[in-house]
């Protein structure tokens, strides 16, 4: 999906089985105004419907051999043309001036990157005490576990939060970690610090509660502090991931 004219974004979407939502997330990028230059499906070997949906709805689609949001991201971003890129899970509705707000945003050069305040949903409910925690954890997390990089400008975003940064910068440092199994942004955002601060901007996005669906409330609360608490403090990543299963 590009044109002439468009502004210099690049949304890249990372996918794998999600037939369910990635119509929904299509049809709303298509409508921003004003259009991202382009959306790029990159697909980790999908066996539903999903490679299908995104090339009827008109964007480039992009296989890789490898499944892994990090890799696939990282993949995503070397077919990029913008000189901006923008994150996107495939369950997670942007406003449609998020082309303006990114351009706006990245035009100060002390900022690095930003993401979003994410307001997690279902078809009947939204899940206000969560989308509360995934808020305090923003700041609290690098507040209480690195204080001296909180005053820096740090601020823990993570993938359901739609991550803006400039393409330079992006490869600057050094892109995602693809040995990462999980809280591949996170990490990214401590390497993104070297360059400039990150930015929570206050606007809302809206992701599915699906896992919140899964594992109800509570337990959800607990699995999303728990590896929050545990990266922070240390543990690497890979033990993490067992607590963060896949659910599509």
């Amino acid at each position: 999906m590009r044109g002439t004219g468009m502004a210099p974004l690049s949304i890249i979407i990372p996918t794998l089985n999600e037939a369910a939502s990635l119509g929904r997330t299509l049809a709303n990028v298509r409508a921003l105004d004003p259009p991202a230059l382009e959306v790029l499906v990159v697909d980790g070997g999908s066996c539903d419907a999903t490679r299908a949906i995104a090339t009827a709805a008109g964007v480039a689609v992009f296989p890789c051999e490898s499944a892994g949001r990090a890799i696939q991201m990282n993949a995503g971003a070397r077919q990029a043309h913008g000189s901006l890129l923008c994150f996107l899970h495939a369950d997670t509705l942007v406003p449609i001036d998020l082309v303006a707000i990114a351009e706006r945003v990245l035009e100060d050069r002390a900022i690095a990157g930003a993401g979003f305040v994410s307001l997690m949903s279902g078809e009947d409910t939204t899940r206000w005490g969560i989308s509360a925690l995934n808020l305090l954890k923003t700041h609290l997390a690098p507040l209480l576990l690195r204080p001296h990089l909180y005053w820096r400008g740090l601020r823990l975003l993570f993938g359901d939060q739609v991550m803006i940064c400039r393409r330079e910068t992006f490869w600057e440092v050094g892109g995602f970690n693809e040995a990462l199994p999980i809280l591949e942004d996170g990490d990214l955002c401590l390497r993104l610090l070297k360059q400039g601060r990150i930015r929570l901007i206050n606007r809302v996005v809206i992701s599915s509660d699906r896992r919140v669906q899964r594992w109800g409330a509570g337990k959800a609360a607990a699995i999303y502090l728990s590896i929050g608490l545990l990266w922070g403090l240390g543990m690497p990543p890979a033990p993490l991931k067992r607590l963060y299963e896949d659910i599509r």
